[in-house]
């Protein structure tokens, strides 16, 4: 069985798993009462796509006519029998999509291409760490801007506990850090029983009463994470979050802690299984199953959170893109430009943001990837900025470390 927990950075410490309770009802307090004066209860969902997703197989540029030649066998096209979801005339979607291409109709979803993080080599580990500590370069830190975003939001060190979430066995990078966060896991063994657990619990009320207490909410905020809501039954655990069930199992459990009373506001989770060097497929294939995992994990975001939906932003990124041209194992090697995808209620969506370099052999970066026009970190702190009220300083100083030159993107919510 695996159980929910408090936790601040992953440490050894038992007792570091707790968040005193009396900080928790203070904290709710406070956001009732923050809801009740502005209306709004702003939420932040971050996706991390973990081993580089092909941007051009996920969103191909139709529009442009080097693309067709470059992506080879596994580029995207308007007709045929696979042929992609249309968006603006010059990007279509791959159809393994369809809610997000729907929620882009709607105007609640955006895409953002020809983006990257400041880093430009291509190893997935130091990659990811770029991506989730927030700093320039690998190695820097070991806490994450998520959470370093948490910790600048207003209000006292306790009573922010339980304003984020992070979810996996470990809680990501991007997640870790001084500001305590609630953990959960998808459970991919099967549950204990209701007896076990009332035993084990008693156990530690005569041994620890702490772990005890940490123990019981774990175990409370487990079945909140996953129990239907309409039938009263548990889900099952359909597969690792390098699956589509297992990624629409995760999502599932995220909105609907997200979507309790005073349940998170700050969310963050990690699928693995972009790294397609072979077969990789386009609009079918590998590549296609697990967009379609991505594109049902949106879907439960939505259905999830309810009410929470119009106020919510998800973000889904990844280390960086592939290569313009396909490999002869019909996939594509480590680039750098990707895109990221944006949805959410609170989202201005109905429209791509690209600042687009074209493909001719002179346009692309190393004469092999796509040129990165947009820095992911403008994005982040657009996001976090209109969310959440992060001044620029912060996101500059605290959030992203010596990024002052990296100026928040406008007009990203609505």
């Amino acid at each position: 069985m695996i159980v929910a927990f408090c936790c601040e950075t992953p440490s050894p410490s038992r007792r570091a798993l707790l968040v005193t309770g009396g900080a928790l009802v203070a904290w709710a307090h406070l956001r009732r009462a923050a809801r009740a004066a502005s209306g709004r209860e702003p939420c932040l969902i971050v996706v991390i796509l973990r081993g580089a997703l092909d941007g051009f197989a996920a969103a191909g540029p139709v529009g442009d006519p080097d693309y067709a030649s470059l992506h080879g066998d596994i580029a995207l096209s308007l007709t045929g029998e696979h042929a992609a979801l249309p968006l603006d005339g010059f990007f279509a979607l791959n159809r393994a999509m369809p809610t997000f291409a729907r929620l882009y109709q709607e105007g609640q979803a955006t895409l953002v291409h020809a983006i990257a993080t400041s880093y430009r080599e291509r190893s997935h580990f130091d990659g990811q760490d770029v991506l989730e500590s927030g700093y320039a370069g690998p190695g820097r830190t070991d806490s994450g801007w998520l959470n370093r975003a948490i910790g600048n939001l207003p209000g006292g060190d306790m009573v922010r506990g339980a304003r984020g979430l992070g979810v996996g066995a470990v809680a990501p990078l991007v997640m870790r850090g001084a500001a305590p966060v609630l953990g959960w896991a998808p459970q991919i063994v099967p549950t204990a029983s209701e007896d076990l657990a009332a035993r084990v619990l008693d156990l530690y009320m005569h041994r620890d009463v702490a772990l005890a207490a940490a123990l019981r909410d774990g175990l409370e905020t487990d079945k909140l994470a996953t129990r239907d809501g309409l039938a009263g039954d548990i889900t099952k655990a359909r597969g690792g979050m390098d699956q589509p069930n297992g990624m629409r199992q995760a999502a599932m459990g995220v909105a609907k802690l997200m979507a309790a009373g005073d349940g998170p506001s700050v969310a963050a989770l990690a699928f693995d299984g972009w790294d397609t060097h072979a077969n990789e497929g386009g609009a079918t294939g590998q590549l296609a199953t697990r967009l379609s995992g991505l594109d049902a994990a949106f879907e439960e975001f939505e259905r999830g959170l309810g009410l929470k939906w119009k106020d919510t932003a998800v973000v889904a990124i990844t280390e960086f893109g592939r290569t313009a041209k396909i490999n002869g194992t019909i996939g594509t090697d480590h680039g750098t430009g990707t895109i990221a995808l944006l949805a959410g209620g609170a989202i201005k969506g109905g429209r791509v943001i690209a600042d687009w370099p074209g493909l001719k052999p002179g346009q692309l970066y190393q004469g092999r990837n796509l040129k990165p026009t947009t820095d992911l970190r403008a994005v982040l702190k657009g996001l976090l900025s209109d969310q959440f009220g992060l001044t620029e300083a912060v996101l500059a100083e605290s959030v992203f470390p010596d990024s002052a030159s990296v100026k928040p993107m406008p007009n990203l919510i609505v």
